[in-house]
């Protein structure tokens, strides 16, 4: 084993030790408040602690409380999870401020800053007009982000996105979008293959 990957393995030992505490009071919440209110909080908190201690922390405890989180991932400054079945994958890198649902994100995706990633394009309820929208019942769904994409900043997602597919900054994806292709606008379209710029 080289000493990077040495410092690497003591670093992550030490973080997993470190959020102990975290965990132990994570654990405590759950029976009370259901896995995902127990998770928003501690994401909330965990947020906060900025540079490579802060990605470490936040690494090591959402590789206990969430269904995945490679131990190569990158969580930054400011993001927050609202849902415990959230699945990150091998150098998946989430930049700072963006917040996430219901959501899978393969291998080697980007996801720039202030990004939203939502369970879905029907979270709340909005067909009967004589009751308020918040006591309308919404539909949560899995929302997934194959491997390789490039998640421009402050997009929206509230549909698949297929591989190695661009999503513009500021774009919204309402439904879902192919592989191997740019994406943008609001709602978000398809604008041309990656493979044309192969074949041009």
């Amino acid at each position: 084993m080289s000493p990077k990957s040495l410092a690497k393995t003591l670093l992550r030992w030490s973080a997993n030790l470190a959020v102990s505490p975290a965990l132990i009071v994570h654990a405590i919440k759950v029976p009370f408040l259901g896995r995902d209110r127990a998770l928003e909080g501690s994401s909330e908190l965990l947020a906060l602690l900025p540079g490579m201690t802060g990605q470490y922390l936040r690494r090591a405890f959402l590789g206990w409380t969430i269904a995945h989180c490679h131990p190569s991932a990158f969580i930054g400054f400011g993001t927050i999870f609202s849902k415990a079945d959230v699945w990150i994958g091998e150098n998946v890198y989430i930049g700072p401020y963006c917040s996430l649902g219901n959501v899978r994100v393969e291998r080697d995706t980007l996801i720039a800053t202030g990004t939203h990633l939502l369970s879905g394009a029907k979270m709340h309820g909005i067909a009967d007009v004589t009751k308020p929208i918040r006591l309308q019942p919404g539909e949560f769904s899995k929302v997934t982000i194959g491997e390789d994409c490039w998640i421009g900043s402050g997009a929206v997602i509230m549909a698949d996105v297929g591989p190695h597919t661009v999503i513009a900054a500021g774009a919204i994806v309402t439904k879902p979008i192919p592989e191997m292709v740019i994406a943008g606008g609001v709602p978000a379209r398809v604008i041309r293959s990656r493979l044309d710029a192969i074949t041009d």
